[in-house]
């Protein structure tokens, strides 16, 4: 007896019924990776356009840019300052919370009001809390939200990368801590604003995972024409550049830049905010680890009150 049986038309007509479906997914899967890679490209068209004349930055930033250009001259007498900054109650309110913070006051001693935090802070650190407060707010934007789970990623990476710099300047160098803090929290604006514009665009909404490498390979480069339309000192703009380049880590820190680098490193650079699998003591990255252990508590110590300061 014959096991062989003669295949029924209905058969064969699920299978072509297949062929078709599945020929129809591998077209939609072209079109889809077509216009996702044409939004890719259409973002960092607009991007380089928007860069090389004024720079729109979103709202949330408006007010720290305002207080920023108000506050340019450091020999504002105190009372003048504090007029300037109480029409912003937001940032009037960080303030006082960190000039009471035990990063800047730890024996305690309360700075009761507005006048007495900036004085205890100064004007430059006033102009760089506006400016975390923008960051901020940016990532906590209703535009943002589809971002959410990086966004938080890489603002706590921000924070720490500040954290880092700002003990690496006051316990490994002569240089200004608050302006370490600084260049430690705006050295990956870039990515912030590239997230910005990316949901903007419908294709790169829908497949967010596909931003983040985007943003690797172009966010450096970005960020320094946003500090500079910012109107960030030079000095801090130029340690920000080539932060993600790997290199020798200095075996002194001499210059900002070795500050940016090595605490981004102590951060855990980019690896940390894409979710990657990384043995943080391995390489390069291991021995700078290594170098920095004694300063490892005290980072993630002054991590976790920033947090609670700009949260």
């Amino acid at each position: 007896m014959s096991t062989n049986r003669e295949a029924s038309p209905e058969a064969g007509l699920d299978v072509d019924q297949q062929a078709v479906k599945d020929a129809e997914a591998d077209n939609a899967a072209d079109k889809v990776g077509e216009a996702l890679n044409a939004q890719r490209f259409q973002m960092l068209e607009d991007i380089a356009l928007e860069l090389a004349g004024e720079v729109v930055f979103p709202t949330s930033f408006e007010a720290a840019i305002r207080l920023r250009k108000a506050l340019q001259n450091s020999n504002l007498p105190i009372p003048r300052i504090a007029s300037i900054v109480s029409v912003e109650p937001l940032v009037a309110a960080k303030l006082i919370h960190l000039a009471n913070s035990v990063l800047y006051s730890p024996d305690g001693t309360p700075a009761r009001d507005l006048q007495a935090a900036i004085s205890r802070l100064g004007v430059k650190l006033v102009r760089t809390t506006a400016l975390a407060i923008a960051m901020s707010q940016l990532m906590r934007s209703k535009e943002m939200a589809i971002f959410n789970e990086f966004t938080q990623a890489l603002w706590a990476h921000t924070l720490k990368t500040a954290a880092a710099a700002r003990i690496l300047a006051r316990t490994r160098t002569r240089i200004n801590p608050d302006e370490a803090l600084l260049a430690g929290l705006v050295h990956d604006l870039g990515a912030f604003y590239m997230l910005y514009r990316a949901a903007q665009y419908p294709e790169l909404r829908t497949r967010p995972e596909t931003v983040k490498y985007l943003i690797i390979q172009w966010h450096e480069g970005i960020g320094v024409t946003l500090l500079y339309a910012l109107g960030i000192p030079e000095d801090i703009v130029n340690a920000t550049i080539d932060h993600e380049q790997p290199r020798a880590a200095p075996e002194t820190l001499r210059t900002l830049a070795d500050i940016v680098y090595v605490g981004n490193i102590l951060a855990g650079t980019h690896f940390e905010w894409l979710y990657q699998d990384l043995d943080p003591d391995a390489g390069e990255a291991g021995i700078v680890r290594q170098k920095y252990a004694d300063l490892l508590p005290e980072i993630e110590t002054e991590t976790q009150e920033m947090q609670a300061i700009f949260a």
